[in-house]
């Protein structure tokens, strides 16, 4: 432990976000540059607990709580603290394929269940990571992870987000040779066009670690999706295993009154094409095929993909935003019900709100609220969206929303964006392969396990486990890599 009171001298202080006002007129992160003197006296906080749960990974009350892919965290943290910065890379690396994902876009388990943080502000694990890594990128500590030699078996992974990317990562390293399928024109899944460029930069982070991956050996396959483009069962016949990381992206629709009106959209369909304009045209700034400027924009949905739609709109210059939220509005500290070292269900600002408020003079939230119908002006085009009030209440030990008829109301919109969630993998493939489904409709296959009812083929991510975050994709694909290399084998040697 380098600094016994550390977490008594030091206050949390986090990597400082650039100014909402001038940051929307650009597509860069958000956050200012780092000061590695500052990051390691954050490491100084760490109390190196005995019994450590920022990184068990366990689900408790059906969230993470701790480190989904056991980070060795208070290990990073004092080495960042004494100025070793290297050995905190080398030890950051044994759990993550990709800390400058995690370190960027995990809303941080880890410092839900930060010790220190049943007391005190936690430690800022997630800026630790994204400084150690970065740190290693400008050192050049970080290269090709080649292997000595080829084993001669082939191994397809369907689907480049963090899954298919850290599953790729692992079957290379111990010398498979893998290629990676990926159904749209850039590699990365979530990762290149869920996820907006303000939040995860693409070509300097997202396309810096493919390029790594192919110097490695891994091949990648684009603009080619299996089932349309290359026949499912050719997979069976060309490749000695297949490994499912296609992801959930059936998204939850919204079929009221209106929907088929021109302009309502999935969010995704509204961040994608916005990322591949923005790369498309280099950040020139023409304009996206759906496009907020000047328009009011509602985005139904409380969640991460409804914030990065608020983010986006603000770029583009919106007229308003509201963001709905059919649930209570999450209280400032935790509650009786939701005890360290659960996830902290509480009331957090995140960097779409932050820049509304810094425009428009409020939050753009509005809880407890449900929409009813989408509708048209004289000339058949979106013009607003009539909502309502909910109260919930129990029905036969169940709770389910009532509406507050006296509170309906119109609001103007001429932009609407579902952001609502997803129903889990699209079904074409799942049923060409002849895969059993779970309950939910997601590939059958035993979590720590991850084979399939088809023997060869294994699933992992949001594919198996539905709509989940980055870093259990991560976890995901690293031990379905093990597995398929222990199926291929007989034996294995990774983690």
């Amino acid at each position: 432990m380098g600094k016994p009171t550390g977490f008594f001298e030091y206050e949390r202080k986090t990597i400082p976000e650039r100014d909402p006002k001038e940051r929307i007129g650009d597509w860069r992160e958000t956050h200012d540059h780092r000061d590695d003197e500052a990051v390691a006296e954050q490491g100084a906080r760490c109390m190196d607990c005995g019994v450590p749960y920022c990184h068990t990974g366990m689900i408790l009350s059906g969230m993470a709580s701790g480190c989904p892919i056991n980070n060795l965290i208070p290990e990073f943290n004092d080495l960042v603290y004494k100025g070793r910065w290297k050995e905190a890379y080398e030890r950051l690396i044994r759990t993550n394929n990709f800390p400058e994902f995690t370190g960027r876009v995990c809303p941080a388990p880890c410092e839900g269940s930060c010790v220190l943080g049943s007391i005190e502000p936690p430690v800022t694990i997630k800026n630790i990571e994204c400084s150690i890594i970065d740190r290693a990128f400008e050192e050049n500590w970080v290269t090709p992870d080649t292997p000595a030699e080829r084993t001669g078996k082939k191994v397809a992974v369907v689907g480049s987000g963090p899954a298919g990317l850290a599953c790729a990562a692992q079957l290379n390293s111990v010398g498979h040779d893998v290629t990676v399928f990926e159904r749209a024109d850039r590699v990365g899944g979530l990762l290149m066009y869920g996820i907006p460029n303000m939040k995860l930069e693409k070509e300097q982070i997202v396309q810096r670690r493919v390029d790594l991956m192919e110097k490695a050996g891994v091949k990648f396959i684009t603009n080619t999706q299996i089932g349309r483009d290359y026949p499912a069962e050719k997979l069976r016949k060309e490749f000695d295993a297949t490994v499912l990381c296609c992801g959930a992206t059936h998204a939850r629709d919204l079929p009221i009154e209106g929907r088929e009106l021109d302009g309502v959209h999935f969010a995704m369909e509204f961040l994608s094409a916005n990322t591949k304009n923005l790369l498309d045209s280099k950040f020139n700034g023409s304009t996206p095929p759906i496009y907020a400027k000047d328009k009011d924009v509602v985005v139904i949905g409380g969640g991460d993909t409804g914030t990065d739609c608020v983010g986006t709109s603000m770029r583009h210059g919106c007229r308003s935003i509201t963001q709905l939220e059919i649930m209570p509005q999450p209280p400032l500290e935790r509650a009786a019900n939701n005890p360290w070292p659960e996830w902290p269900k509480t009331l957090r600002v995140d960097y779409g709100q932050e820049e509304a408020i810094a425009v428009f003079g409020a939050d753009p939230r509005e809880y407890l609220v449900t929409a009813k119908r989408f509708i048209k002006d004289d000339d058949g085009k979106l013009s607003g969206v009539e909502i309502v009030n909910v109260e919930w209440v129990n029905k036969d030990g169940r709770f389910i929303p009532n509406d507050v008829e006296s509170s309906r109301r119109i609001i103007p919109a001429q932009l609407v964006l579902l952001a609502m969630g997803f129903l889990g993998p699209e079904q074409p493939l799942v049923d060409q392969l002849k895969l059993e489904k779970d309950a939910r409709q997601n590939v059958a296959a035993e979590y720590g396990k991850y084979t399939t009812s088809v023997e060869g083929i294994f699933a992992a991510g949001d594919m198996r486990r539905g709509q989940s975050l980055v870093v259990w994709a991560i976890n995901e694909g690293r031990e379905a890599a093990r597995e398929c290399d222990r199926w291929l084998m007989g034996d294995t040697q990774l983690p």
